[in-house]
């Protein structure tokens, strides 16, 4: 637990992991600073808001959560790329102005700033860890220019980590409720060829994993936000249909999934066997370790009341 004299700032506190990483912070004894475009009042777990310009003030701050970023599940049109790319390089740009302004015993210890296993690039089954090589193609080289954007805050001197983020499951995420539906419609299947692996992690373990990254002065440079244990996708789909109880003996061909999403497609089958070998080796314990956990938590309890109301057939 952290001093309540320490104030975490969060860019992205109003989105899905922002809403979860101030409510946790809150709870672990910090004060949570929010970056808004509008005035906002105070909220659940976040104490204060301020004004997110293009010299944003850290005045106070102890360490900040960069969590900006355009979704990317989507197509990928020229509008969007160029969404993306601000969203991601000029949101960190507008942290590296706003450091500046401040001496350097006034700046904040530490910055995580976010970034995507898609930095890899399409890997096959090789295991990827932090050290790995990072990959080619689109996404692959977005990811590196956002990396590269904040090394420009290490060379102010706070900390940098750098959260290769996978596939995010949480009750209020929008990609997972998406997900879900095909899914409770006995629709799911699996998505291509079904081998490419999903690196997925538990959205408390995804900001857990962040709270203990900042408080542990040992973890720097990148991180691999995901759990313990990748699934491949047809694993991923037999697994979820399960815990809904719900047939999923569907495919989406790899073609059908181009013609409806374009580019964003190769992202959608690209494998990603990402493990976090420095949060583990850091001493981070999942909560959610693996995905039965993960889906027993988020789905189970509700497909079990579910299952409760549904009448019994008479004799």
């Amino acid at each position: 637990m952290t001093s309540r004299a320490e104030t975490l700032g969060i860019v992205g506190a109003s989105g899905f992991i922002g809403r979860e990483l101030a409510r946790q912070a809150s709870a672990a004894g910090w004060q949570v600073c929010g970056y808004t475009r509008k005035a906002k009042p105070p909220d659940a777990g976040v104490a204060e808001w301020r004004e997110w310009n293009e010299v944003p003030d850290f005045n106070g701050i102890s360490a900040v959560v960069n969590l900006a970023g355009e979704p990317i599940n989507q197509r990928w049109t020229a509008d969007a790329k160029r969404r993306f790319y601000d969203s991601r390089i000029g949101a960190t740009g507008r942290i590296v102005r706003g450091l500046s302004m401040l001496g350097r015993s006034e700046r904040p210890h530490v910055l995580v700033n976010a970034s995507a296993v898609g930095i890899y690039g399409e890997r096959g089954d090789e295991i990827l860890e932090e050290g790995s090589p990072t990959g080619t193609g689109y996404l692959a080289e977005l990811c590196q220019a956002w990396e590269d954007s904040a090394d420009g805050v290490a060379r102010l001197g706070p900390r940098v980590l750098k959260w290769r983020t996978g596939l995010v499951l949480g009750r209020e995420g929008e990609a997972f409720k998406k997900m879900l539906l095909p899914f409770r419609l006995g629709l799911g299947g699996r998505l291509g060829s079904g081998k490419q692996w999903v690196p997925w992690i538990h959205v408390a373990d995804l900001v857990g994993g962040i709270l203990h990254g900042i408080g542990y002065g040992g973890v720097t440079g990148p991180v691999n936000g995901s759990a313990p244990e990748p699934e491949r996708n047809e694993d991923f789909t037999r697994k979820l249909a399960a815990a809904l109880q719900r047939p999923a003996a569907l495919a989406v061909p790899e073609f059908a999934l181009r013609w409806m999403m374009g580019d964003f497609a190769s992202a959608m089958v690209a494998s990603h066997r990402a493990v976090p070998r420095v949060l583990l080796e850091s001493g981070y314990k999942f909560r959610f370790p693996t995905l039965e956990m993960a889906l027993g938590d988020l789905v189970g309890k509700e497909q079990a009341s579910l299952s409760r109301e549904e009448p019994s057939p008479r004799g």
